[in-house]
């Protein structure tokens, strides 16, 4: 009898053929959160579907996010924001649209451990939101820590987050959350890749979390005078939740791009 080959190492053979390691490296680097290059990315959670919740509400979150590379003090990093436009359930008047909160991130860029880069720093979240539904009224501060691993086949790494309230509206209810983002990138021809990056959110405060798993796919777009554009889609499907309130499943999308500096 012939013996089992694993599929995996077939799945990446075909997915790296010889000659296109250069074109890899691109699709890597426009995935990679710490590629240090002027970042603007368009992106949008929507959520048809919450577990536990009356009514069947459905929400949306338009991310606009931005990373800025800096050497401020001598210091590779990369200083980060995402401002949320949101429509949230507003009971029992229907939906509210608004802002939400701001987060700060400046990402130091330690030294490299073979292919591995890592990055930490600290996280600010300001109150900015125009509705109570939307934001959590405090100001919260935290860390936040990146690892990255590009390999021939595609790209492994994580992003993981902690913020804390510690000033802001009274009533509101204090913040300690913990999130931690997988990153698995497979990278195929012409400029093609899957993904997935699901969120995994814990509420330490209450208890409420919950570890979504998303499969998408993306395309890496090479434009004029060295800018990248990298579009894509990953439905997200949750598959461990504790209490009310999480997404039964939601879908990721979005258009990031990146400019050389000095653009």
């Amino acid at each position: 009898m012939r013996p089992y080959a694993p599929a995996f190492p077939l799945l990446l053979a075909l997915a790296c053929p010889a000659g296109a390691q250069e074109a890899h490296n691109a699709v890597n680097e426009a995935n990679n959160p710490l590629t240090p290059k002027i970042t603007i990315n368009l992106q949008d959670y929507y959520i048809p579907s919450f577990i536990d919740t009356p009514g069947e509400p459905e929400a949306n979150q338009f991310l606009l996010r931005g990373l800025i590379p800096s050497d401020m003090f001598g210091l590779p990093q990369l200083l980060r924001f995402t401002l949320p436009i949101a429509t949230s359930p507003d009971v029992p008047n229907g939906y509210v649209t608004g802002l939400g909160d701001l987060t700060l991130m400046d990402l130091f860029i330690l030294p490299k451990h073979g292919d591995v880069t890592l990055g930490a720093g600290p996280l600010l979240v300001v109150p900015t939101a125009t509705d109570e539904s939307l934001g959590s009224g405090k100001w919260q501060i935290g860390a936040a820590g990146v690892v990255v691993a590009p390999q021939s086949w595609g790209l492994l790494g994580a992003l993981a987050t902690y913020q804390t309230s510690f000033a802001g509206v009274d009533d509101r209810e204090d913040v300690s959350l913990l999130t931690i983002q997988p990153i698995l990138n497979i990278n195929l021809s012409d400029g093609w890749y899957l993904r997935s990056s699901a969120t995994w959110n814990f509420n330490l405060e209450n208890g409420h979390s919950y570890i979504p798993m998303g499969a998408g796919v993306g395309k890496v777009f090479q434009l004029d005078k060295g800018v990248t554009m990298n579009a894509f889609v990953e439905p997200q499907y949750t598959v461990w939740h504790d209490g009310p309130g999480a997404p039964r499943w939601q879908i990721f999308a979005g258009v990031n791009f990146q400019l050389p500096v000095g653009q």
